[in-house]
């Protein structure tokens, strides 16, 4: 009997020949058969070649491409992990990753195998997309040697874990969030119900599919109803744009600055958008002006929020609202419950700023292997609690407002400071650093590290950004270097951060 987690199957059933991936640079497509046959063989495959099973995890290494679909519906049907791993880490990070997940099975394409190559952490098999790759047996071979006869486990259930995805910890190390069938199944639901999500409805993804916005804002939940994925390898404006007019494409996801390099394109005014009905935006607020561009050109905005653990999609702000509640995430969605609450869990009233507490069956299970992690997330309860300070109204619209964690966002990454303070910690001459998020116009916010010197060292920017090379992710290294003599610290000791951000964060310069 097919499981509730057994999307594939359905679909090959109710319309085999529906298109259920595509791949324009590739000129690849999967029809919903084609997909179901194809996740069977690698269930197969897993299960016999590599020993997969229920709890196992699965990683994948690479560029958005269809396969990393087969992988997630395979373990669907095995009650197995997807780990889709982040190749913007540097190797040090990445073997941190890897060695907490654990894999059984490693996928990787030609784009990566360099970085795969320069991994210490053992993994039991490894196999290649593309030939030549890093180490890896031919993936076809495998696919290609297995049954396309239905695969799966009736064990598998709703709160078996699905997805494990890896987001940066104020403490410099990565959590996994272990994301289960249910919180797939009711994001798609509550996505659903908010967009008007139908079989005829497409997608164009082009965030990385390690990221939760690629992977789950929309390609999931069309997926689950029935409609079309378009995959490109990454992000460019101009490309991007002329996809989405030539496959017609309905819905599309970003953060700001995507729909910004999109407005400063060359072809953003002749484009055509005709076919795209809605425009969903998460990470930080839209401007104004921004909303207003794409408004003239017919397509209205969805401002939303969401996280990793929760959703994503949490939050909607009708486009009605878009000018009279400006900056506003809107409501939750259905299903989802949302409190505000204080230091000691009580709501606060409307109009005061609490932290934003979520509970329902999109809900992460938790961290992998992190209990500490997981109980302080939940405090014990049932409602996760997300750090993001927030306000709501007396209609019930909320407002992000600040973040209780010293965590920025980039371009929509999450960047947290203490991981770049730790790593900077080893820089000879560098006596002390507090990493803050400035403004930026292109990717919203950056890093800039104000430093103190070890007395007589000679230490200048060019060292400091130049250490952090290779060492953390590009986007991770801040973009500015500011030289003081002291930081400012409270009686405790501890560095004042609010003061560092107030005497560094706009108009000091690289010194």
């Amino acid at each position: 009997m097919r499981h509730l987690g057994d999307w594939t199957s359905y679909w090959a059933q109710r319309s085999p020949e529906a298109v259920a991936l595509d791949e324009p640079v590739t000129k690849r497509r999967w029809t919903y058969r084609d997909l179901d046959r194809r996740a069977n063989r690698l269930a197969h495959a897993l299960a016999a070649r590599c020993g997969v099973g229920r709890g196992d995890r699965v990683a994948v290494l690479a560029h958005n491409r269809g396969e990393q679909f087969e992988a997630l519906f395979a373990c669907a049907k095995l009650g197995a992990l997807f780990a889709p791993l982040n190749w913007r880490l540097a190797p040090a990070e990445l073997d941190g990753v890897l060695a907490d997940a654990d894999p059984k099975v490693l996928f990787c394409d030609r784009a990566c195998a360099p970085l795969a190559a320069a991994l210490c952490t053992p993994v039991p098999a490894r196999f290649a997309y593309d030939e030549p790759a890093a180490g890896g047996e031919p993936y076809e071979a495998l696919v290609g040697a297995a049954s396309d006869r239905a695969a799966g486990s009736p064990e598998v259930s709703l709160e078996d874990a699905l997805v494990l995805l890896y987001t940066s910890g104020t403490s410099g190390k990565p959590k996994g969030a272990l994301l289960a069938h249910r919180q797939l199944l009711f994001n798609s639901l509550c996505t659903q119900l908010a967009v008007g999500l139908s079989p005829a409805d497409s997608t164009l993804v082009f965030l990385p599919l390690f990221h939760t916005g690629g992977l789950n804002c929309l390609a999931t939940p069309l997926l689950h109803q029935g409609g079309r994925v378009v995959i490109l390898p990454a992000f460019d404006a101009e490309q991007t744009l002329a996809v989405t007019a030539a496959e017609r494409i309905t819905l599309v996801m970003g953060v700001p600055t995507i729909f910004q390099m999109w407005r400063e394109a060359p072809s953003f005014a002749r484009a055509d958008l005709s076919a795209v009905r809605s425009a969903l935006v998460g990470g930080a607020p839209s401007p104004l002006p921004l909303i207003d561009a794409y408004r003239a050109r017919g397509v209205l905005f969805r401002q939303g929020y969401g996280l990793t653990e929760v959703g994503p999609n949490c939050f909607s702000l009708v486009p009605d609202d878009a000018f009279r509640k400006a900056g506003s995430i809107g409501w939750p969605n259905f299903y989802l419950e949302a409190r505000v609450v204080d230091d000691d869990g009580r709501d606060v009233a409307d109009g005061a700023i609490g932290e934003l507490a979520l509970a329902g069956p999109m809900v992460t299970l938790g961290y992998f292997r992190n209990p500490d992690a997981t109980a302080q997330a939940f405090r014990g309860g049932r409602f996760f609690h997300t750090g993001d300070l927030v306000r709501r109204d007396d209609e019930g619209y909320h407002t992000v407002v600040d973040r209780k964690k010293e965590m920025f966002i980039s371009g929509g990454e999450n960047v947290y400071p203490a991981e770049i303070e730790q790593a900077l910690a080893a820089l000879d001459g560098l006596a002390e650093v507090c990493v803050i998020g400035v403004p930026d116009e292109r990717w919203g916010e950056v890093g800039r590290a104000v430093a103190v010197r070890r007395p007589g060292a000679a230490l200048e920017t060019r060292a400091v950004l130049a250490f952090l090379d290779g060492k953390l992710a590009r986007y991770k290294i801040p973009k500015s270097v500011v030289f003081t003599d002291a930081l400012p610290r409270n009686p405790a000791g501890k560095v004042v951060r609010p003061t560092v951000k107030e005497r560094f964060g706009r108009g000091a310069k690289n010194s």
